[in-house]
């Protein structure tokens, strides 16, 4: 799988003498994802990653891109669940994007149903910290539940382009309706709101670390809840693809509530699952519609263009996009969230 050219880690590396960090080697890591290059980079003692973003999933500028990623390590270590993050390069004319200096986590990938309850321990850290009393720049809404409904409604305006089947689009609309217009336990903690089981990595000790931070807010548990155990998430990436039971799905959570002090109620959490899933649902209908849009990816925030990204990579998540948005997966998610509600 084709990694960051030598041009850009040429740049790196200037950006690197630059800041007056030392190191031996980087080594490119493979292209997998749709944000950021990766590098590995040897120092004596402890190794780094460099983030080199590709875009903002949050459709940010590049100067406050990477201040809020900073933002989102800096909040979550003192979990231990999660990298430390070491440096920030600002954008320059080598790196229009900047990157992100952050420590290198050695460990395997996150397999289920095995490591669920490791990642359950990792949610709580998370959740368990104590709110700033400044929380910015990360968002940071009164009511984080009207934010979640309102952000997946503003995605759910792209189902119109999406060029989806009547049946599927009108499934999905329906699905909206059910999204409740109040909850009675909104407390916010730390979230990520973006933990599929691919972002999680295991170390030797069996624990868990979330290495990838973009997206993190001061919202509501169940939805990384939600996104970890979704069947939109654990089949989202190729190398830890699972489907999960019932079974292990209420396992998960009641591992992730014994690890709280206090946690939300049976409604609020399956809301977040349905909330989660139309997010994901949403977000396809999105993609569907702007992958193949060439856009400058040095003046835009947000930008999906295919030549930005391994073709492999643009091949499978054309293919989980499809996937989701089939009327056979929306009934079979559909049917868990009714059971959940009844089993939680």
């Amino acid at each position: 799988m084709p990694t960051p050219t030598e041009a850009r880690l040429d740049a790196l590396a200037r950006e690197l003498k630059r800041a007056g960090i030392s190191y031996q080697t980087l080594t490119p890591m493979a292209d997998t994802g749709l944000a950021h290059d990766h590098v590995w980079i040897h120092r004596e003692g402890d190794d780094w990653v460099a983030r080199l973003p590709k875009q903002s999933q949050m459709n940010l500028p590049p100067e406050e891109n990477l201040a809020y990623q900073s933002a989102c390590y800096e909040r979550s270590s003192p979990g231990g669940h999660t990298p430390r993050l070491y440096d920030v390069l600002p954008p320059s004319d080598q790196l229009p994007r900047g990157g992100l200096l952050v420590e290198a986590i050695r460990g395997r990938l996150a397999q289920l149903p095995e490591d669920l309850p490791a990642i359950a321990e990792a949610l709580a850290s998370l959740h368990r910290q104590p709110l700033p009393s400044e929380q910015a720049p990360l968002l940071a809404p009164t009511d984080p539940w009207q934010a979640m409904v309102s952000e997946v409604h503003q995605q759910a305006q792209w189902l119109a382009d999406a060029q989806l089947s009547s049946k599927v689009t009108q499934r999905i609309k329906q699905e909206l309706d059910l999204l409740p217009p109040r909850l009675s336990d909104v407390t916010p903690t730390l979230i990520s709101f973006d933990t599929h089981p691919g972002n999680f990595l295991i170390r030797d000790d069996g624990r868990a670390v979330l290495v990838d931070l973009e997206k993190c807010r001061y919202g509501l548990p169940g939805i990384d809840l939600a996104h970890t155990s979704l069947y939109t998430s654990t089949t989202w990436d190729i190398s830890s693809q699972a489907v999960l039971t019932l079974e292990e799905v209420i396992h998960f959570y009641r591992r992730w509530q014994a690890a709280m002090s206090e946690t939300p109620n049976t409604d609020t959490l399956v809301a977040c699952r349905r909330a989660t899933w139309l997010w994901s649902l949403t977000w396809c209908a999105k993609w569907r519609s702007q992958y193949l849009n060439a856009q400058d990816a040095q003046q835009r925030g947000e930008d999906w263009s295919a030549e930005l990204t391994d073709p492999a990579v643009i091949d499978h998540v054309r293919d989980r996009v499809e996937h989701y948005l089939s009327m056979p997966i929306i009934d079979h998610v559909h049917s868990e969230l009714q059971c959940l509600q009844a089993s939680l």
